[in-house]
């Protein structure tokens, strides 16, 4: 009898380690769906970085309104991954840890002032002193960057959206982003010479911030961050996935992002200013969590990047939890396909908690929230749920 007794002890012990070593396994997987979606979202942001500046060579050359007009078109389909990279932020990962190039890619608010002229100053900007900037070059632009204020952005996305369109209207009734004209790059036009090379200098920069990054997550590059992750405690990183998406979700893309232009309704305060494009930039936001939670990306190119993602992961730890964020995660997406644009007029149309924009932000504080309570059962001194 006691033998029979035994061998149900070691063999319910048995089913005990199969089953915590099958959720080991899951662990992995998620950690290698999520790095393998940010190598290739940031390939593919570097892909588009490099038509952007191939477009902006071109024009620069030869500066005419249809050359201007392709550079506004590569920039804006340049956001397209980039917007979806954002959901990596906050995760102690490459772009903004101690080291990370985040600051240099996508810093906003800009001051366009900083930069070039603006109305009622034709003489404002880095370009336009040359008394005090002699030449334009890529360590100028990265030293001035932030220095003086987080406003004096000298390099980046929104450094290039404000060259190819200049300041946003003043009237957003308007419902037109910036015009600039491409004579601004002529002869005709002061600095035009050195505003050209200050665009080519800035599209460089770009391109190489962006091959920063996605050095880390290649998986072909020895004692990168992407092989310290997947080598690192399970629990550990996971939880700073979802410490990154609770932060991104809740901080930056609910507050920052939306409720802060909202409650000031100042279109300075929004994303992509310059353009009109900070309803993609939200949108793309959002998709690049919806990516991590369902473990999917679908490339520029077509192919799909899939494995196990956040909610296999909930399934497993907490089925309510992953009930209630997949049915967020729904509400949200169909929120975002009525998105009103541009954003800068719909922040002057909408109350503060009354309309379209609100709704998105209260869901998207909900998400932050789950993300939050998601990392509890993470903790390894908590009875985990096989």
């Amino acid at each position: 009898m006691k033998y029979l007794a035994l061998f149900i002890i070691l063999l319910c012990s048995c089913n005990k380690e199969t089953k915590k070593s099958d959720f080991d396994d899951l662990k992995r997987s998620v950690k290698e769906t999520y790095a393998n979606i940010a190598f290739a979202t940031y390939e593919d942001s570097l892909i588009t970085a490099k038509k952007l500046q191939t477009e902006i060579l071109q024009f620069t050359k030869s500066p005419s309104a249809e050359g201007l007009k392709k550079c506004r078109l590569a920039w804006l389909a340049a956001r397209e991954p980039y917007g979806l990279t954002e959901a990596f932020r906050f995760s102690n990962g490459p772009i903004d840890n101690k080291e990370g190039v985040e600051g240099a890619l996508n810093a906003w608010p800009l001051d366009e002032s900083f930069i070039d002229y603006v109305r009622g100053n034709d003489s404002a900007g880095i370009i336009n002193n040359s008394k005090d900037y002699p030449e334009i070059t890529k360590e100028l632009i990265l030293k001035l960057n932030e220095q003086t204020g987080e406003t004096n952005i000298s390099t980046g996305y929104h450094a290039i959206e404000f060259l190819l369109w200049g300041q946003d209207q003043e009237d957003t009734s308007l419902k037109t982003p910036g015009n600039r004209a491409y004579t601004d790059f002529t002869a005709s036009a002061a600095n035009a010479e050195r505003r050209a090379l200050y665009l080519q200098t800035a599209a460089e920069l770009l391109i190489f911030h962006l091959e920063t990054v996605l050095r880390e997550w290649d998986e072909g590059v020895e004692g990168n961050f992407r092989e310290k992750f997947l080598k690192a405690d399970n629990n550990q990183s996971l939880s700073e996935i979802f410490n990154g998406l609770f932060n991104f979700s809740k901080a930056e893309l609910a507050g920052e992002r939306m409720f802060v232009a909202l409650n000031n309704k100042d279109q300075e305060d929004e994303h992509s200013c310059f353009s009109d494009n900070t309803h993609r930039d939200i949108i793309q936001n959002f998709r690049g969590i919806q990516n991590l939670v369902i473990g999917s990306y679908t490339r520029l190119d077509g192919q799909n990047i899939a494995g196990r993602g956040l909610l296999d992961l909930l399934q497993k730890t907490d089925p309510a939890n992953a009930k209630i964020l997949a049915r967020t995660v729904s509400e949200i997406e169909l929120l975002m396909n009525d998105f009103p644009i541009p954003f800068d007029y719909a922040l002057t149309e909408e109350a503060l908690g009354q309309g379209k924009l609100s709704s998105i932000i209260n869901k998207l504080m909900s998400l932050g929230d789950l993300f939050s309570q998601s990392v509890k059962v993470l903790n390894p001194q908590q009875k985990e749920v096989y």
